[in-house]
Formats: structure tokens, C-alpha cells, sequence
């Protein structure tokens, strides 16, 4: 199930949700205030799958690195 981060803008407060699919309005209300729209972080994702039949699981994905592409995802040569 995907988690969502998401961030209180009115008392700055970090928190998580998990939906199923998209999330709604109601996700979006802070825990700590009430404040009804907190905004979503962008923070990625890791999934591990066979590179081939029978081989270890490899990492692929997105985020995690700090933010800008120099993680050499982009080809930057990082």
C-alpha cells in the first residue's frame, strides 16, 4: 500500500498517510491542528525485482538521495 508524506503548513508538523489509491481531502488534514491542507512531499519510492530468472533481487527506484539528480540517476556521471 503506497504511504504518502505530507506536511502541516500551518504548525509545520511531518506525518504519513496510507491510501490505496489517490489520496483525498481527508488525508490531507493535519493530526496535530486540524488544519485541512497539509501539502504533499515528494520523497520516492524502492521496489526490488529479479534482474532475470533466478537471479538476487535488484534495487530500483527513485529519492532517498538528498534531492538534485548528482546521484548519477540522471547520467550526470554522479
Amino acid at each position: 500500500m503506497p504511504s504518502y508524506d505530507l506536511v502541516c503548513g500551518s504548525c509545520d508538523t511531518a506525518f504519513e498517510a496510507f491510501r490505496q489509491g489517490f489520496l483525498r481531502d481527508e488525508d490531507r488534514v493535519c493530526p496535530t491542528c486540524g488544519a485541512p491542507e497539509a501539502r504533499q512531499l515528494f520523497t520516492g519510492f524502492v521496489t526490488a525485482r529479479p534482474a532475470r530468472e533466478g537471479a538476487a533481487p535488484s534495487v530500483v527506484g527513485f529519492g532517498g538521495g538528498g534531492g538534485g539528480c548528482c546521484g548519477g540517476s540522471c547520467g550526470c556521471g554522479g
